[in-house]
């Protein structure tokens, strides 16, 4: 069906309601999230946009009843409008993913792979960085391995005020799923993408989604945490299949730079930056 014949099947619609739910069947929020090449060339994406993704303005609401009035009119029972305006969001949220710093590769246990010098020398940098940003940086949430542990505090002594800082267990390293298609020499056992996977899949739906109803200001939050964790979690904010997670790499230090929009969309403005760092200073163990 072409846009004008979809344009005026609409109208017919509403016209035979008499006009009332014309704003609830065509409203500019439904036609946002409706690529304009659908309406003007009837092109069909391959993969379309999941708007509700971690639970949009409109799944926390009851939808609106209709009911005819004395002269036969649909008109809508209830403010709808304005109960969904109560929940929906009006920030945004930024995410800054740090990967650790190089740390001891001979380690055996996990108290034992803890920062190299260069390592120490990477998060110091990044920290530096995160500063010179001037962001209002309201909480920082780390992973509770040793060489994220470090990395963080070493981070935490260039920046003031921090409203917030956690230590996350869901944040530790692992294998979040099998990776397509797989690279390298690396093969895990299959049951710690079952245990791994759904820890990290846990801390994706814990701390990515769209700001409260009740936050008025965009917000900057820092998580210092591992390669595969960060990776994966690119994949799944940005709807691409999570088995490719395996096909980015970072650099120890580097930042990765997530918004969330108040409508629900993502972007990535930064994957593994690591330009403020001098390249003898670059590693990616």
């Amino acid at each position: 069906m072409s846009w004008m014949r979809k344009l005026n099947h609409l109208n017919v619609i509403a016209a035979a309601a008499g006009g009332a739910i014309a704003s609830y069947i065509f409203t500019s929020d439904e036609r946002r999230k409706t690529a304009w090449t659908s309406w003007t060339t009837g092109y069909t994406p391959s993969v379309k946009w999941d708007w509700n993704w971690d639970r949009e303005a409109h799944s926390l609401v009851k939808p609106p009843k209709y009911k005819d009035d004395e002269n036969n009119n649909v008109i809508c029972n209830g403010s709808y409008e304005e109960r969904l305006e109560k929940v929906r969001p009006t920030a945004s949220r930024h995410l800054i993913f740090i990967r650790h710093g190089q740390y001891n590769l001979e380690g055996v246990s996990d108290s034992e792979r803890h920062l190299t010098d260069l390592g120490r020398e990477q998060a110091a940098l990044t920290g530096e960085r995160l500063k010179e940003l001037t962001f209002p940086y309201s909480r920082v949430v780390y992973s509770s391995m040793t060489r994220a542990t470090e990395t963080a505090k070493i981070v935490l002594e260039k920046l003031d005020k921090i409203e917030e800082i956690e230590q996350c267990e869901l944040l530790r390293e692992g294998a979040p799923i099998p990776p397509e298609p797989p690279i390298g020499s690396w093969r895990p056992e299959m049951h710690k993408f079952y245990a791994d996977g759904a820890r990290i899949e846990a801390a994706f739906r814990r701390y990515v989604h769209r700001a409260p109803s009740s936050q008025e200001k965009d917000s900057y939050e820092v998580f210092v945490c591992h390669a595969n964790v960060i990776r994966y979690i690119v994949c799944r904010a940005l709807q691409l299949p999570p088995e490719a997670w395996l096909r980015m790499t970072l650099h120890n230090g580097s930042m990765t730079h997530i918004v969330i929009r108040p409508d629900g969309r993502v972007g990535l403005w930064q994957l593994g930056e690591c330009g403020y760092m001098p390249p003898e200073k670059l590693s990616r163990t």
